[in-house]
């Protein structure tokens, strides 16, 4: 049974002097859920895990869960290229009670194709919540192939993965061996429409930041079989969505967020500020979808 169906937005973290914006976070998801967002994700690549302390990333969990109070899935990033702090964060959000945990491949050490079963499989046993895989492989240097996928799928609490590959073919054959046995998400905001036509159940989106209702109309409309009105909404668009990636994310995306009305605070480092020519562009684009006066 899925999880969650749609939309889940891969939330920014607000950050201020003090280090997390408590305030605006609480807005942030509030925010979120009168806008229909489908499930919320704190801690992950666009929410600045990376740059976080560990009792940040734990603060930033158990806020999100106590706030949201089950009125819609929340997800944690507990991945790693530690095999032991993974699980280690695993077990901690699953005692906060996080729906899902969000687990990426290991990245910078990587490992074997055995290694990266192993890894998977010692967080599986760990913990009784459900997991969702994150394969990245343009991040991590490492990717998960439909014939691993197919026996990670085996794996008791291992059913969902958000696939950012980009690579059709092969998200096309773990849909042919896997799709009955686990949901598949796009965590690409440019090919929503085409990995639902695959059988995916959603997205993992950056662009849910910016417009969450309409980033759960257009999967709701592809569920409801108005696919030529969801693939229009995909084309209308894909220009934001090029703009939320004209540099690394998340420094496009919390940029917007600031510039739509949100306190969302600076990135940390080596996330930086916008080179100002793309800034520009983004504010333009902004203006354009009637996001910005």
């Amino acid at each position: 049974m899925s999880i969650f169906k749609g939309s889940c937005v891969a939330l920014v973290t607000p950050f201020d002097e003090n280090g997390i914006n408590f305030k605006e976070l609480e807005r942030l998801i509030e925010w979120h859920i009168e806008n229909k967002t489908d499930a919320i994700l704190v801690c992950g690549t666009t929410g600045e895990a990376s740059t976080m302390t560990l009792e940040e990333r734990k603060s930033v969990i158990k806020f999100t869960v106590d706030k949201v109070n089950k009125r819609i899935p929340v997800l944690a990033g507990t991945g790693s290229n530690n095999t032991q702090a993974s699980i280690d964060m695993s077990i901690w959000a699953e005692k906060t009670g996080v729906d899902m945990l969000l687990v990426i491949t290991p990245y910078y050490n990587k490992t074997s194709n055995k290694g990266l079963y192993e890894h998977f499989k010692a967080i599986n046993d760990a913990v009784k919540t459900p997991i969702m895989l994150y394969n990245v492989p343009s991040r991590t240097g490492m990717n998960i192939t439909a014939d691993m996928l197919l026996k990670l799928s085996k794996l008791n609490n291992i059913t969902a993965i958000k696939e950012a590959s980009g690579n059709f073919s092969q998200i096309a054959e773990m849909a042919a061996l896997c799709g009955n046995k686990l949901d598949i998400y796009s965590g690409n905001d440019d090919q929503i429409i085409p990995l639902l036509s695959l059988g995916g159940a959603g997205v993992v989106s950056v662009l849910a930041n910016v417009i969450p209702k309409e980033t759960h109309e257009m999967c709701e409309l592809f569920f409801n079989r108005k696919i030529q009105e969801a693939c229009e909404m995909q084309l209308i668009y894909l220009h934001l969505i090029n703009s939320l990636f004209m540099e690394t994310n998340p420094i496009p995306v919390k940029t917007a967020m600031n510039l739509i009305g949100f306190n969302c605070g600076n990135l940390r480092l080596p996330l930086c500020n916008m080179d100002d020519n793309n800034l520009k562009k983004l504010k333009q684009t902004l203006l354009e979808y009637n996001l910005t006066k």
